[in-house]
């Protein structure tokens, strides 16, 4: 039986669903704490995805995709999240971040070269937009791309890159004209076994930790005419457009963080006992059950608009921000409130709470800080405004 509002009258949905929820639950939520506390990539549940064909579900199946819509994109992801939140993350990156430009931008060539095997899950991407002075301003970049003879010449550096450490294709955003400000950004895929090409730093996080984050080192790679992702100086339109479809990723991501701490926090609620009864007796327990509940479906509806309009071809910038912005603080406030409820032992890293509050907050700031969705939202507001 479907539940969380989902859509019952789906066949076809339902059944990935299930699926999928049988997955994260049979085989990535038994491994998930101790990825957490070790940090190590899940190679083999990435393989186990890649089987179901969740590392390309958008792209149509001429490319090795699934052909799936948006709408069960981001259902999908919310399962995954629900379970392991760095999990969830790396199929979003190669989803909406890397397999999503391609398709888009590509040409049939670079579509057959490259995004063939990511969609399969034979290769994995990265997304390489953000610099050590230039996260959420990317028409600043400073990363320079000089046209040599027969292609170009990356120099520069990329922070806060997820997949960076295992990726095999990297998507990266470089200027080839400073003087034009934005309009002179270029895209480009590279591969990351380029002569060149350096891992040189991976970060320490407080969440997330299975999914490697990894600062990038271009040392003049050499990156050839036709790894050029559509046009010269298309490439901030291209970074633009695509985040925004990532911007959906990210919000699946948080509603399966905030929906495993609300989970949690009712199951303990329902056995822990003080004076006498169940704490979930307690009027202060229900009201903060309620308001969780509350925040976490408006959230989730709010995803599924975005993914529609998405899948109908329609504008789709505010309502990814709209998601992404309601879903990040639905979830970090919901994880907080999560330890609330479970007093001292959400505390401990023996409820799976603490990783949901620590996991929740990057949600707030990657594709886009919460201030920046605002900054988003308010300029189509005006925008419609004047139309």
């Amino acid at each position: 039986m479907m539940h969380y509002g989902w859509p019952e009258t789906d066949e076809s949905k339902k059944m990935l669903l299930e699926q999928v929820r049988s997955l994260a639950r049979d085989k990535i939520r038994p491994i998930a704490a101790k990825s957490d506390a070790t940090g190590e990539f899940p190679h083999a549940t990435v393989k186990t995805l890649a089987e179901m064909g969740l590392m390309g579900m958008m792209v149509p199946e001429q490319w090795g995709g699934a052909g799936m819509d948006a709408v069960s994109y981001a259902m999908c992801m919310e399962e995954i999240a629900a379970e392991c939140a760095s999990t969830a993350v790396i199929m979003s990156v190669n989803n909406s971040l890397v397999c999503a430009p391609i398709l888009a931008f590509g040409t049939d060539e670079q579509k057959k070269r490259f995004l063939t095997p990511l969609a399969k899950g034979e290769k994995l991407g990265c997304f390489a937009l953000s610099e050590p002075g230039h996260g959420s301003d990317p028409g600043g970049l400073e990363c320079l791309a000089t046209p040599v003879d027969g292609g170009f010449k990356i120099r520069g550096t990329k922070n806060w890159i997820t997949n960076g450490k295992e990726a095999d294709y990297c998507i990266v955003f470089a200027t080839a004209d400073r003087t034009k400000g934005h309009r002179g950004i270029c895209a480009f895929i590279v591969d990351t076994k380029a002569k060149g090409f350096q891992v040189s730093k991976l970060e320490d996080k407080l969440g997330i930790c299975a999914s490697s984050t990894a600062q990038l080192f271009f040392d003049d790679v050499f990156v050839p005419q036709d790894c050029l992702l559509g046009k010269v100086g298309e490439g901030f339109k291209i970074a633009m457009s695509t985040l925004d479809g990532g911007r959906i990723g990210i919000a699946a991501q948080a509603l399966g963080i905030a929906r495993s701490a609300l989970d949690a926090s009712k199951k303990f609620a329902a056995e822990r006992e003080q004076f006498g009864a169940p704490i979930m007796k307690l009027q202060a327990i229900q009201f903060f059950i309620a308001d969780m509940a509350t925040r976490l479906q408006g959230a989730r509806l709010l995803t599924w608009a975005a993914a529609r309009n998405k899948d109908l071809g329609l504008r789709y910038t505010k309502e990814a921000a709209m998601a992404k912005l309601s879903a990040s603080e639905a979830s970090m406030w919901i994880a907080t409130k999560a330890i609330q409820v479970h007093g001292g032992y959400g505390y401990t890293k023996e409820y799976s709470v603490e990783r949901n509050f620590r996991d929740a907050k990057i949600t707030e700031i990657y594709e886009g800080t919460s201030e920046i969705q605002r900054i988003v939202i308010a300029a189509q507001e005006f925008a419609e405004l004047n139309s």
